[in-house]
Parts: C-alpha cells; sequence; structure tokens
C-alpha cells in the first residue's frame, strides 16, 4: 500500500500542474555548437523526464551571443534556434514532465572556457584553436577578480538592448513549446550583478539604493511577464545573499520578491552566491558564513526559501546540496519551499524522483515507472525477493 507524501503532491502554478514537486535545476552541459541544442540536449534531458521529475529544466539559456557562459553554451537569440528545441520539448512532455528553460545572461563572467577546462577567461591560446574570447557588459566597468576582463558598463541604451533580449528570447521559447520559463538572476551574472552592492557602483537611476540596484532585474522580469503567456508560470532565480560582508542580504531579497510577485513571478528560486565566488553556509542557522574551507551542508540554502516564502508571500524552490528523499518530503511536508531542485544528484542519479518514490513508500508497486521500463523493474523486484528467500544478499 502506497503512503502519502508531500513531496510527491501535484502543484498547479497558473494553468499548469506538476505532477509532483521534484524539478530538475538548469544544469549547464556547455555541449552546444553555435548556440544551438544538439541530440546530447534530447538524451541528456529526456533522462530526467523518463526518471520521474515533475518539471525538467534547460541549462542556463543565452539571450543574446555575448551572454553565453562559454562557447558551449546554449541560446536563443535566434529564430533558428527554436526547432531543435522543439524536439526537446515534445520527448519530456511525452515523457510526463512539464519542459522548462532558464533564460540567462552571463555578463562579466562571459567569455570563460568550460570548466573542465579551467573556467578560466578566454585568451589568444583558445583564439587560436577557434574559440576567441568576446568583449563582456556588466553594471560597472569593474572586473570580477584579478585576472579576468574589464566589462563594458552598460549604458542605459544597452540595458533596453538586453531587457528586449529576454522578452525576444521568452517569445520564442514559447515557439518552442516550453510550459514554465525561469529568468537567472543569480550567481553574478548580469541580472544579479545589478542588484549587488558589491558590483554596482553606479550613481544613474540603476545604481545607488536598493529600489536603483533592483531597477534592471524588474524590468526583466516585467518585459518577459508581458510576452510569456498569463496562463504560464513565471521563476525567477536569485541569489538570495552574496555572502561577503556589505553585500546583497536576505532582507533585500525579501523585498526582491515581493517586487517580483507584484511583476507577475510566480516562483521564486533561492539559490545563494557568485558574485565574487561561491560561499559556504551552515544548513542550520539561515546563513552564517562557515570558516573557510568549510563544507556546503545538506539543504545549507533552504533557510533561504523558508524566509522569502514566509515574508514574502511567493511560492519558492529549495535547492543547494538537497540529496536524500526524505529530508526533501521534510522540506516540503514542513512548509519550508514549494519545490525542491535537485541538480548534482540527478546527474549521478537521473531516476532519482523514482527511487526516491520507492524510499518514501509512495510507489511500492513500481507504477510511477514508464510501461517499457515497469514491467522489468517490477520483475526485478521479484527476483531480488526470491533470492532472499533462498540466502541471497
Amino acid at each position: 500500500m502506497s503512503q502519502p507524501s508531500h513531496l510527491f503532491s501535484p502543484l498547479t502554478l497558473r494553468s499548469v500542474t506538476l505532477k509532483n514537486r521534484v524539478v530538475i535545476a538548469p544544469l549547464c552541459m556547455y555541449s552546444s555548437v553555435g548556440g544551438f541544442a544538439s541530440d546530447w540536449h534530447l538524451s541528456h534531458l529526456g533522462g530526467f523526464a523518463r526518471g520521474g521529475a515533475a518539471l525538467v529544466f534547460t541549462e542556463a539559456t543565452a539571450v543574446e551571443p555575448a551572454g553565453r557562459i562559454t562557447h558551449g553554451c546554449c541560446g536563443l537569440w535566434s529564430d533558428a534556434q527554436i526547432e531543435p528545441l522543439k524536439g526537446i520539448t515534445r520527448h519530456i512532455e511525452r515523457l510526463g514532465a512539464v519542459p522548462g528553460i532558464q533564460l540567462a545572461h552571463a555578463g562579466r563572467k562571459a567569455s570563460v572556457s568550460r570548466p573542465w577546462e579551467g573556467s578560466a577567461p578566454l585568451t589568444a591560446v583558445h583564439a587560436a584553436a577557434g574559440e576567441p574570447p568576446w568583449p563582456v557588459v556588466g553594471p560597472c566597468a569593474e572586473a570580477v577578480g584579478p585576472g579576468w576582463p574589464t566589462p563594458d558598463a552598460l549604458d542605459e541604451a544597452g540595458i533596453a538592448r538586453i531587457v528586449a533580449a529576454f522578452a525576444a528570447s521568452a517569445r520564442r521559447a514559447l515557439a518552442a513549446g516550453f510550459r514554465v520559463l525561469e529568468v537567472h538572476g543569480a550567481h553574478g551574472y548580469l541580472v544579479h550583478s545589478f542588484l549587488s552592492p558589491l558590483a554596482n557602483h553606479r550613481n544613474d537611476g540603476y545604481g545607488g539604493d536598493r529600489a536603483g540596484r533592483m531597477r534592471f532585474a524588474l524590468e526583466v522580469a516585467r518585459a518577459v511577464r508581458e510576452v510569456w503567456p498569463s496562463n504560464l508560470p513565471l521563476f525567477f532565480r536569485i541569489s538570495a545573499v552574496d555572502g561577503p560582508a556589505g553585500g546583497w542580504s536576505l532582507d533585500d531579497s525579501v523585498a526582491l520578491a515581493s517586487e517580483l510577485a507584484a511583476c507577475g513571478v510566480d516562483v521564486v528560486d533561492c539559490s545563494a552566491g557568485g558574485i565574487s565566488g561561491p560561499p559556504h553556509f551552515r544548513a542550520d542557522d539561515g546563513g552564517k558564513p562557515l570558516p573557510k574551507g568549510g563544507e556546503r551542508l545538506p539543504g545549507f540554502q533552504v533557510p533561504y526559501a523558508e524566509r522569502l516564502r514566509r515574508d514574502a508571500g511567493v511560492k519558492t524552490m529549495a535547492v543547494g546540496v538537497i540529496i536524500d528523499p526524505h529530508q526533501a518530503e521534510a522540506i516540503v511536508s514542513d512548509g519550508r519551499a514549494d519545490l525542491t531542485a535537485i541538480g548534482r544528484e540527478a546527474i549521478y542519479n537521473p531516476y532519482w524522483a523514482l527511487h526516491a518514490s520507492q524510499a518514501l513508500g509512495v510507489d511500492p508497486e513500481h507504477k510511477l515507472w514508464p510501461d517499457p521500463y515497469g514491467w522489468a523493474v517490477r520483475r526485478r523486484a521479484e527476483i531480488r525477493e526470491g533470492l532472499k528467500k533462498i540466502g541471497y544478499a
């Protein structure tokens, strides 16, 4: 007999109903060519849908060529990029999941090599190999750190151009068949760099106080919401805290989340850090930094989702070292977040959601498995049970 579960209860966002609260977070694969999705992405994302997750996000998808992180990043700045994504969204839906896309602009953290190549700024060496660097942009002409390129400070015309690029990419996302859209406003990329006082030292209407620094993020949210159908949900990922002293704070995030909700954002996706490198936070104290060299503990960002859900009155998604089904169940059942996002754990185990349904007693008879797998998995269970009876482990 199946057991009740909050993690495996449905959630309706506008006209879209998610069959459970397990979301595959946007996971950059750095495997595109010219910004185009490929068979790699079809197989990669289809595996998560087959594995039982309710909502499967594509990786951060750039709204213009200069907004890519690497030469291998996906893009949606051209109508020509729609068709390959159509096959992916159809495949995800056929497997019973909802296809989502994250739109992004890397800003001053663009033009770097792939992670397994060092994630360092591109140089003449890369150019000689066919992957030249490109100019980067930011709120100010201030680099991320030593050895990084100095960005061009965006003027108001440049800001308006990128806001329009987000909206244009959202239209293409709809044409490609996506049912959920997320704006990437975290991890030191362009939107986050405008929000953070550590990166934004402008003295015009896009800088200064918190309202000025939030202006770009809110303009992007409004522009996307205007073209994204009213019956489809909009997510917004934020870095709830910067980490370093004097940076963007959790109180700032509560204020931003309230404003985003007023712009028509349905879910705030609560990550952290990235403005000047990854922070380390405790899981149990609301985000105080660990000593240097400390590890990120399971659920270390859940307090951010909990605080925004409570104080801003928005639905939230928790992400960050969520690895155990019982941990994820407790996050939802305790009202700390509405959704749980699985990332690297899903790469390791694309069937995480189906395995979680087993661990929580939701699906003891493997009925949630796709039919071509379910019958075989049920037979496997019978064989294993028979082996146990005759003394085999």
